[in-house]
């Protein structure tokens, strides 16, 4: 009886040391699209070993839904990284942050597993017309959401011009319909489950997680800043910051941003964890991960960027 009166004691004081270490530290609070949470999870590992009284926390969500989170909720974030640097300018810029800087790049593809439909044939060529076929199902996340969600309509748009398929985005877009998602790492699980056979994702989240993949053409995959112009042929309307407004998303490279909250409740620690994924080991994470560095790149908020984070951009 004393032995085990003991070991709770000696529990009870382990997890008390633990709380208050852990409420000692400085925590940076990060919302981020769900496809950086495997790069930002091992930046965090490597910060927190070289900082360790600090403590990231880290909260993935489809990037609209972040900003939301931060507009509509009001929740405290310190940091906002979007997998569309447009979400930071139309949601965030000039009432919650005032610059935003554009640091990697991605493309969209297909993903499939070995047990996929037609996994064997499926190529550039003919993935449109597998697509569309009775028995095969697709999944796709929500573009109100997600900007992967959105960018895969963006894709079905490019792709009906490009191989000369009529009517082909709106016979993709009403398919499948109850297999949309949040955010494109909810699609994974039901890959893997083989509840579908094909999903629209990120390259890098792909590669992260060791799923088969089929690369577009440029023409269609979003990859290209030289093809913004014709990217921008296609659009699409997501839910706007109030109630019945609309955003008008043109096609553009893939190019992910980043800001400081204005109202960042750990300004100051928050600066220096911006200041880690600016930097070459943060850049060597983002590219071990499938996603190239675009440091430094123009941007419309170059003259509002702090003076020690104007090299890692541009003037526009």
């Amino acid at each position: 009886m004393e032995k085990t009166i003991r070991i709770v004691c000696s529990s009870l004081l382990l997890l008390l040391i633990i709380a208050c270490s852990t409420k000692n530290k400085e925590q940076i609070i990060v919302f981020h699209a769900g496809s950086l949470a495997v790069p930002f999870k091992q930046m965090k590992e490597e910060y927190e070993k070289q900082n360790p009284e600090v403590e990231i926390l880290l909260e993935a969500a489809g990037s609209v839904d972040c900003a939301r989170k931060i507009t509509d909720l009001k929740k405290d974030c310190d940091i906002m990284a979007s997998a569309d640097y447009t979400i930071i300018d139309d949601f965030l810029i000039p009432n919650y942050a005032n610059w935003n800087i554009l640091f990697a790049g991605n493309e969209m593809c297909i993903v499939y597993t070995d047990k996929s439909a037609y996994a064997e044939k499926i190529n550039a060529e003919n993935w449109t017309s597998i697509m569309l076929r009775e028995n095969v199902r697709y999944a796709r996340s929500n573009p109100d959401a997600d900007p992967c969600g959105y960018k895969t309509v963006i894709v079905s748009k490019l792709a009906e011009t490009y191989y000369q398929q009529s009517e082909f985005s709106k016979q993709l877009l009403e398919k499948d319909q109850e297999y949309i998602r949040p955010k494109e790492v909810d699609l994974i699980a039901l890959l893997e489950s083989r509840t579908v056979d094909y999903i629209f994702l990120y390259r890098s989240v792909a590669e992260q997680h060791k799923l088969n993949y089929l690369l577009l053409p440029d023409a269609i995959n979003l990859k290209n800043p030289a093809l913004n112009a014709d990217y921008a042929k296609a659009e699409v309307d997501i839910r706007g910051k109030k109630p019945g407004e609309y955003l008008t998303k043109k096609g553009q490279s893939m190019t992910y941003g980043i800001c400081l909250l204005d109202k960042a409740p750990n300004k100051s620690a928050a600066e220096n964890f911006l200041a880690f994924i600016f930097s070459e080991e943060g850049k060597k994470i983002m590219e071990n991960n499938g996603q190239s560095s675009l440091i430094p790149s123009p941007t419309s908020t170059y003259h509002a960027i702090p003076e020690k984070f104007k090299k890692f951009a541009k003037e526009k």
